[in-house]
């Protein structure tokens, strides 16, 4: 049996007003939330936690899913300069590298079986890991939510992307605060 990890550092309840916000982040309901694995430094959901099953009995495999819109823009950013294709290709040459993304994966896997599974993604995490960089919302949510040093790839984005954003400095649109004032 796996040692089992320690709780992720930044997680907390998902509150209706966190539900609510996500909503607005994203432009529709947020399902299968769990908690919110980390915040913007104004309190906003920047990463949520979702099971890996959604009430409608469907699997779902990104467990950490990155919500905060300045996030999710640096990511896509990135992602269109054409590091998910270079990235990939030095992953292909580096064993050390290997080694450590496989260990993403792992912990990934390990940290959706902390609430649950679904035999249909037993196996996979998510952002291609560990052969591959597909997806910078993924590898830049679990790195958000573990902190540094578990997903070398999330850790690299979120370095490249902190002339843009950090999540130590808001850089919301709408906030807790905000919405709270709206009523919502």
């Amino acid at each position: 049996m796996p040692t089992p990890l320690d709780p992720l550092p930044f997680e907390s309840e998902a509150t209706e007003a966190d539900l609510a916000l996500m909503a607005r982040q994203l432009g529709r309901t947020m399902r299968g939330v769990h908690s919110i694995a980390r915040r913007c430094a104004c309190g906003a959901p920047a990463v949520v936690r979702t099971v890996p099953r959604l009430s409608d009995g469907s699997p779902f495999p990104t467990s950490l899913y990155l919500t905060l819109p300045s996030m999710v823009e640096a990511c896509s950013r990135l992602e269109a300069r054409g590091l998910l294709a270079e990235w990939t290709a030095e992953l292909e040459e580096n064993s050390e590298l290997q080694q450590s993304y496989a260990h993403a994966h792992e912990r990934y896997l390990e940290r959706r079986s902390e609430l649950g599974s679904a035999e249909e993604i037993d196996g996979i995490s998510a952002g291609g890991m560990p052969h591959r960089v597909k997806c910078l919302h993924a590898v830049v949510g679990q790195a958000l939510a573990e902190g540094p040093g578990v997903n070398p790839f999330g850790d690299r984005a979120l370095e490249l992307a902190s002339d843009d954003t950090t999540i130590d400095r808001c850089r919301c649109d709408l906030t807790p605060a905000m919405l709270e004032e709206e009523g919502a």
